[in-house]
């Protein structure tokens, strides 16, 4: 089995196919969130240290970090935010930029065993994004499309992430060390976004047995009730051998769907996972009525 070993200073997450799914917290990026975008230019990170610790309380083993503000000093804002985050959790984290400069800030500050998010198939960005993971020992989310933009045919998309993976061994990166970003469409958009990046997964896994992860939420994008897309694309995507996802683990409905998935997959042994997220409040709700009955009594 393929095993993507990132790590804190103190705690270590695997990636693989005969493990539990890994939930990678998205809220840490100022795209779309100009409050956010505004306080972390100013060197205000309140709200960034709350994310972090809403999002690791409610489940995510790994937390995306992102600091890509137009016009800011995104190498020193990433920096410190990754400082931060890791002085407060103990996930290993995602380093998330397309900025060169900010990538090597990033990983420059972090403890332990980084994911860089991301690279995709251009010689020019395989050339400058390469050497840095290789130089820090991180691993690296490859995302599949290159200089002709993203196939709507998965079969070329595959080519590409084949083309990283090759890439990355010339640099010494072994294959385990390269996640597999298929792109998710909006399947509101193209309707057959759905079973392009199933077929996709599944020859990743087989063919050249990567690990794969993916922006979870893009596949809803512009549709009502984006949750319960999102919530019946992760169990599929799963099966089909997705081991990882970027998405917002504040979304019950979407959590609930991995972790039952996980116990279906055999993921979650003696369904440990699954009754300590959902029995546990209600026995203690129960042993508070119960107390509450024999005081009235």
């Amino acid at each position: 089995m393929t095993h993507t070993v990132l790590s804190s200073a103190t705690k270590e997450v695997i990636i693989g196919f005969d493990q539990p799914f890994v939930i990678i917290g998205e809220r840490i990026n100022p795209t779309g969130r100009k409050i956010l975008a505004a306080e972390m230019t100013q060197g205000n990170f309140k709200r960034v240290e709350a994310d972090a610790l809403a999002q690791v309380a409610a489940g995510a083993q790994m937390l995306d970090v992102n600091a890509g503000i137009p016009l800011a000093d995104e190498p020193s804002i990433l920096a410190q935010c990754i400082r931060l985050v890791q002085s407060i959790t103990d996930v290993p984290l995602t380093i998330d930029s397309s900025i060169v400069a900010a990538l090597e800030a990033g990983l420059a500050v972090y403890q332990g065993k980084a994911l860089v998010n991301s690279v995709t198939g251009e010689d020019e960005v395989l050339d400058a994004v390469l050497p840095l993971v290789a130089k820090y020992k991180a691993a690296v989310v490859a995302i599949s499309n290159d200089e002709t933009g993203i196939s709507e045919d998965p079969n070329v998309r595959f080519d590409v992430a084949k083309k990283i993976i090759e890439r990355a061994a010339d640099y010494g990166i072994p294959f385990c060390d390269v996640v597999v970003d298929p792109l998710v469409m909006p399947i509101g958009a193209i309707n057959t976004a759905g079973r392009q990046v199933m077929h996709l997964v599944r020859r990743l896994r087989e063919e050249l047995k990567v690990n794969t992860t993916c922006g979870a939420s893009n596949v809803s994008f512009g549709l009502p009730n984006r949750n319960g897309i999102n919530a019946a694309f992760l169990p599929m995507a799963m099966a089909c051998g997705m081991t990882s996802a970027i998405t917002n683990p504040l979304h019950e409905e979407v959590v609930r769907a991995v972790l039952g998935a996980d116990v279906m997959m055999g993921h979650d042994p003696d369904c440990s996972r699954w009754i300590k997220k959902h029995r546990a409040p209600q026995a203690v709700d129960a042993r508070r009525e119960g107390g509450r009955r024999r005081r009235r009594g």
